[in-house]
């Protein structure tokens, strides 16, 4: 048994690295404490380089965010063919179609991957686990209203993407609470992006219930059509959630920067340009 071991020891030894391996290992699905201390690096440009497991996100517009990785991998949530006037071409983009601000039919095809958050036929959802080596991206299909006062099951999807050991999950056009099922599905989220329209997709106590229930640390509200649903939710999470109101649109996160107490960022979107 003893020469076994050696033997495989050696063989780790020499094997390149797997994609896996080239990404910091993420808690998703095991419950963690958030560890103390709540620290944000300087403000820095969206291109700016990032240090060794360290995540950007960069509220560009809406609903979509840029995800930006150390290595340089780019993603963009709920991609609607638009990011700005900078000249950049994502390594993934998700989309969601509940409604045409949140997916595009005719994504630019240089685009390595475009993963849409509903299936070919309706109600057939749609699973995605794309593993790109710095970043997982998975999703989990949730229900939407459709015309006519119907639905649509599975129709949209949350996703989730796995990178520089966080898990950052985006809730899309979510329109109902998630049963027990999904929400072990998504697991534990450490920054997750929540729609606070009140209405459009769920009303403010409901979505409020969803992100509490969630435990997240970083919390970024989002999908707001004035600022007075965004301070309602934001009072609304006041009494467990710390918060932070910040005057530009990106914030970089690591997981040994987490906060002790959850805490409600708020960005201010703004378009990507080569300039900023």
């Amino acid at each position: 048994m003893r020469h076994l071991i050696a033997l495989l020891l050696t063989l780790l030894a020499v094997l390149p690295a797997t994609a896996q391996e080239q990404r910091r290992p993420s808690h998703c699905i095991a419950i963690a404490d958030a560890a103390p201390g709540l620290e944000y690096l300087q403000k820095a440009s969206w291109q700016a380089p990032l240090p060794d497991h360290t995540v950007r996100l960069h509220y560009i517009d809406h609903a979509s965010f840029l995800i930006r990785t150390p290595g340089g991998l780019n993603a963009v949530t709920d991609f609607t063919g638009f990011v700005g006037s900078a000249p950049l071409i994502p390594d993934v983009v998700t989309m969601n179609h509940a409604h045409s601000t949140h997916w595009t039919a005719n994504p630019d095809p240089a685009i390595p991957h475009v993963l849409r958050g509903w299936g070919e036929t309706f109600g057939a959802g749609i699973e995605h686990h794309l593993d790109l080596g710095e970043m997982l991206v998975r999703n989990v299909s949730t229900d939407i209203r459709s015309a006519f006062s119907g639905s649509e099951p599975r129709g949209n999807s949350i996703f989730v993407f796995e990178v520089a050991g966080l898990c950052i999950g985006h809730l899309g056009h979510l329109h109902h609470m998630p049963n027990d099922e999904q929400f072990a599905a998504l697991g534990r989220l450490d920054v997750v992006m929540v729609p606070v329209d009140g209405g459009y997709t769920m009303s403010l106590p409901d979505m409020i219930a969803v992100v509490k229930r969630l435990k997240s640390s970083v919390v970024i509200p989002m999908h707001w059509f004035s600022t007075f649903s965004l301070d309602s939710f934001v009072t609304g999470m006041a009494d467990e959630f710390a918060i932070d109101v910040r005057d530009g649109p990106s914030i970089d996160l690591s997981l040994r920067d987490l906060p002790s107490r959850p805490t409600v960022v708020v960005l201010r979107p703004e378009w990507l340009r080569a300039d900023n």
